[in-house]
């Protein structure tokens, strides 16, 4: 049993074996557009967004991370369903603006921003910077005197503790994010009555790819109890506390899902413990696997059923360097195969093992070795599951000069 791989289907309609994307077959998407590529589903988007409002408080803002996936036309429909968007880059900033998202509505966070990022961040009138480190403040400082114009900035805070069990862990012991936050109360003290470095509060992101409810809610409320005792040392408002995100979706074959009713109940109870010590606070996440790595899909085609020594191998026209998380070389102790795989125009057929490897010249080029999916031939099409998150953008586009997938949204 697969419970990332049922999981994931049972967000899709099927038809004669075949998997549904907006009503329409896999196959005549694939007829219109050429494998490889990646399709996207609008309505796996609408229904996280349901689940993720439902759960969650109500006076809690959500922001999109737009590094899990930069399509412009993704970034344009996340936008109208949530409260803001969080970058990375000057890039994602530009592509937001394309897509019709006002700076406003934006927060930076990266902790190697470079001057001119920075410049073009405050020159647009961006909502706030997460400052990473002191020099970047006065590198903040020298542009808003060089434009005439004021700037909110968060303290990105590196914690003294982890968010346990997760897939990568951003806090806590020495780390390029954030400033240590033994140092955040002077830090802070420094901005005060500064002329153009507005403080607005506080970021903290502790870790990702979390499927543990009470994981989860024993890093917010340290992070609650942090700002509790940060707020009385500086007798200063926290007008923002950004508590970072860190929900993660099933991936592999024992995954379960995250039980996020759970966590939104957790969150309630210490926005109502903690009411008292943070009036007129502004609480937000911000989340980018969660809401959009189940909306997607990797479609690749079988080139050549081969059999080697015994076993089958099928070899498809796409490989790593269109999806490197699901070849398992996006950090190998992070991310372990196989990410959820089938034939997706072959359902009802019997199950048969076999390896699934792409057409590049590296023995790194797999999918899954070993696993089972329906029997398929040449020509059939394997899709890789919840690939909506850190997949085209992700990955070595260049490698080996094959041409690029594309992305379709339906």
């Amino acid at each position: 049993m697969n419970k990332a791989l049922e999981f994931v289907l049972s967000k899709f309609k099927q038809q004669d074996g075949e998997l549904l994307i907006g009503g329409i077959a896999i196959s005549e998407i694939v007829n219109e557009h050429a494998t490889p590529l990646y399709i996207y589903d609008k309505e796996i988007l609408k229904w996280r967004h349901r689940i993720l409002r439902d759960a969650l408080p109500k006076d809690l803002r959500i922001y999109y991370a737009v590094k899990a996936n930069p399509n412009k036309e993704i970034i344009r429909e996340l936008a109208s369903l949530y409260d803001g968007l969080d970058i990375a880059s000057k890039g994602e900033m530009v592509k937001a603006i394309e897509a019709g998202v006002a700076p406003d509505k934006m927060s930076f966070a990266g902790p190697g921003k470079s001057i001119d990022e920075l410049y073009f961040a405050i020159e647009k009138g961006i909502a706030t910077i997460s400052v990473e480190c002191e020099r970047e403040i006065d590198h903040i400082k020298a542009i808003c005197r060089d434009l005439q114009k004021e700037t909110k900035i968060l303290i990105r805070v590196n914690p003294d503790f982890e968010l346990s069990r997760s897939g990568m862990k951003m806090g806590g012991g020495p780390k390029q994010f954030g400033i240590d936050s033994e140092r955040v109360p002077e830090t802070i003290r420094k901005l005060q009555g500064d002329e153009w470095i507005k403080f607005e509060g506080i970021h903290i992101f502790a870790g990702s790819q979390n499927l543990q409810a009470q994981a989860i809610l024993e890093a917010f409320s340290k992070i609650f109890d942090y700002c509790q005792n940060l707020s009385a040392a500086i007798d200063v408002p926290l007008k923002t506390v950004n508590l970072g995100g860190g929900f993660g979706i099933p991936y592999f074959a024992h995954d379960s899902e995250l039980d996020v009713e759970t966590v939104g109940k957790g969150l309630q109870k210490l926005l109502d413990d903690y009411r008292d010590h943070f009036i007129g606070t502004q609480f937000r996440i911000e989340l980018g696997r969660y809401i959009v790595g189940e909306c997607g899909l990797y479609v690749a085609k079988i080139l050549y059923r081969k059999v080697s020594r015994g076993q089958v191998f099928l070899i498809l026209d796409g490989g790593l360097h269109h999806h490197l998380a699901a070849s398992g070389n996006f950090g190998q102790s992070v991310v372990r195969r196989p990410f959820p795989l089938t034939v997706v125009n072959r359902l009802n057929n019997p199950l048969e093992k076999v390896n699934v490897v792409g057409p590049l010249c590296t023995p790194l080029d797999t999918f899954g070795m070993q696993v089972f999916m329906p029997k398929a031939d040449e020509g059939d099409f394997v899709a890789v599951m919840t690939s909506g998150a850190y997949g085209f953008s992700a990955s070595p586009l260049g490698f080996l000069s094959h041409q690029y997938p594309m992305e379709v949204i339906i």
